[in-house]
């Protein structure tokens, strides 16, 4: 009874909670819609896992999947080895740089969603895994659909032009609606699965796939059709016995993807897939590789790429392309964002999480050639994502379902062992177990941590919620109360940034000042800090100087540091 009960609180948090995380947004109350709000729901939901994950049967779990929970333990390990020894804002590392939000806490709450899943044991929770995500696909295949044809009804600003979905981001929608439509190919091709099923899921790809066209991204494109093959492969290979046609069909898949590759660099028949981004990736993928390798046991701190990108780009990307007004403030890879925030000691540990789950697949796949939907939609949509990874933003919506997807996965593959038994685990319980679950329950339990969790990661939307009321009355000394440190009010040099221009732009020099000095002390790395300080009609000569060696510092290639 007590795991009965466990893993229906655990499938009730991820079922519901894990799709608000990607639902969520707030365009009114805040200046950025997407990231925090993203963040405050997985703090919740992230906890809550933890807390049932922790409170029963933990050595139990230990036992069962004890080098995925190491290998969990040691990402997190060196996540705070990162945060100390970094140059960069401590509030910076802990809640990230505005407008991405991918900083310590966020990555700690995605290892906590990847440990809670491994609870799941029945087919019928996996199943309401994948729906979970089916249902987030459709929701914002609707809410597309509805912006192409009559207009977005949400009062954010779009500067791209395209649809954003529930992300904020043409790349990040169409990434999520190709993987979307890899999970929807399961039931064309599952013959279990009635016709009425097929059409819906028919209908469902063609006007996803639509919408992602819609999008001018190509991310959807590459990873709906990594779907398609995969999906297809399996269909392939329960069809037949012969490892021939596994030989064949693997040799032209690969054929198609080297093409596809080359493509992407202007290369081969496929060169119209080549865009001018792929070219700005090279230079953002050089300069975060440079971070890492010239910080190699600690990086330089979480989300803090922004903060070092202009100094280790090569004097090509400063003075050619992307050029010198061309900033980032991730790498465009997963990997290489890992590797530039906490070094050796953070990749190599995320590379083990994403090996233990391929390994995981490949134990699943070797047992039997028969369709298993759960497992290839599992895998379909893991795979997505780890695509998208590659080429782009851990978006904070999109990367819980890469960690959900890869913890499912390896709970899947310990859970479908011939030798494995759920009902022998049930009887295993001790009395010591069973009398704490009947006074303490999972869902009290989950209750208690969802709430912690929220509390833990609300910080950056309280504060931006209150830069927004500031901003929105404009009342200079109600931006300075705005800007003043707290727990609810983590300070941000974003804030620091926009305050200053603002209270110049006002002919407010003095005040103006005062923030500048306040934005430097703050964040000494922060290139707009110093730009705005240097930019003062009333910054000393001495302060000018400092802030013109700083920026030279900080951007040594540029050919004028000045220049805005």
């Amino acid at each position: 009874m007590v795991r009965i009960e466990e893993e229906k609180s655990i499938a009730q948090l991820i079922v519901f909670g894990i799709p608000a995380v990607s639902l969520f947004i707030w365009s009114s109350g805040v200046t950025d819609p997407v990231n925090a709000t993203k963040l405050l729901v997985a703090g919740g939901v992230g906890s809550g896992l933890l807390g049932i994950f922790l409170f029963f049967d933990l050595k139990q779990s230990f036992t069962n999947f004890k080098k995925y929970i190491l290998t969990i333990s040691f990402f997190s390990i060196a996540m705070i080895v990162s945060v100390i020894y970094s140059d960069s804002p401590l509030t910076q590392n802990i809640y990230g740089s505005y407008g991405r939000n991918t900083g310590f806490i966020t990555y700690l709450f995605l290892c906590f969603i990847a440990l809670g899943v491994l609870k799941i044991s029945k087919a019928q929770n996996f199943r309401k895994i994948i729906l979970a995500l089916q249902f987030t696909g459709f929701i914002n295949m609707i809410y597309c659909g509805w912006v192409l044809l009559f207009g977005d009804f949400i009062g954010w600003s779009n500067p791209y032009g395209d649809i954003l979905g529930f992300f904020g981001n043409p790349n990040f929608i169409s990434s999520f609606l190709g993987m979307f439509i890899g999970t929807l190919f399961v039931y064309m091709f599952g013959e279990e699965f009635s016709a009425k099923i097929k059409l819906i899921a028919g209908l469902c790809i063609g006007l996803s796939f639509f919408e992602i066209l819609k999008s001018h991204s190509i991310q959807g494109i590459v990873v709906s059709a990594i779907g398609f093959g995969l999906v297809l492969y399996f269909w392939v290979r329960a069809k037949t016995e012969s490892r021939l046609v596994d030989v064949i069909y693997l040799s032209f898949g690969f054929l198609i993807s080297l093409i596809a590759l080359l493509g992407s660099l202007k290369k081969g028949p496929l060169d119209f897939i080549y865009k001018t981004s792929v070219s700005l990736r090279g230079a953002y993928w050089d300069a975060g590789i440079k971070m890492g390798m010239e910080h190699p046991l600690t990086g330089v701190g979480m989300d803090s790429y922004g903060d070092w990108y202009r100094r280790t780009r090569s004097e090509s990307a400063a003075t050619v392309l992307p050029g010198p007004k061309t900033i980032s403030n991730t790498a465009h890879n997963v990997f290489i964002d890992l590797f530039s925030n906490g070094g050796w000691p953070l990749l190599i540990p995320y590379l083990g999480i994403v090996l233990i789950v391929a390994i995981s697949s490949l134990r699943i796949f070797l047992r039997s050639r028969k369709m298993d939907p759960i497992f290839i939609a599992l895998l379909t949509g893991w795979l997505g994502y780890q695509m998208q990874s590659i080429i782009s933003i851990n978006q904070i919506g999109l990367a819980v379902w890469g960690w959900l997807l890869g913890g499912a996965i390896v709970a899947y593959e310990f859970h479908t062992r011939a030798e494995f038994k759920i009902e022998s685990k049930i009887s295993g319980k001790n009395h010591f177990a069973a009398k704490r679950a009947s006074v303490i329950s999972p869902g009290l339990v989950g209750g208690i941590f969802v709430t912690l969790g929220l509390l833990i990661a609300s910080p950056p939307l309280t504060a931006d919620s209150k830069w927004k009321s500031a901003l929105d009355s404009r009342d200079a000394r109600r931006i300075i109360v705005a800007l003043q440190p707290g727990y609810l009010n983590p300070s941000d040099s974003n804030r620091y940034a926009q305050a200053v221009g603002l209270l110049a732009a006002s002919n407010l020099n003095d005040l103006a000042h005062q923030v500048a000095i306040e934005a430097v002390q703050y964040n000494k790395d922060s290139t707009d800090a110093w730009a705005n300080l240097y930019s003062l009609p009333n910054a000393t000569v001495e302060e000018k100087a400092t802030a013109f060696s700083n920026l030279k510092r900080l951007d040594p290639f540029n050919p004028d540091v000045t220049a805005r």
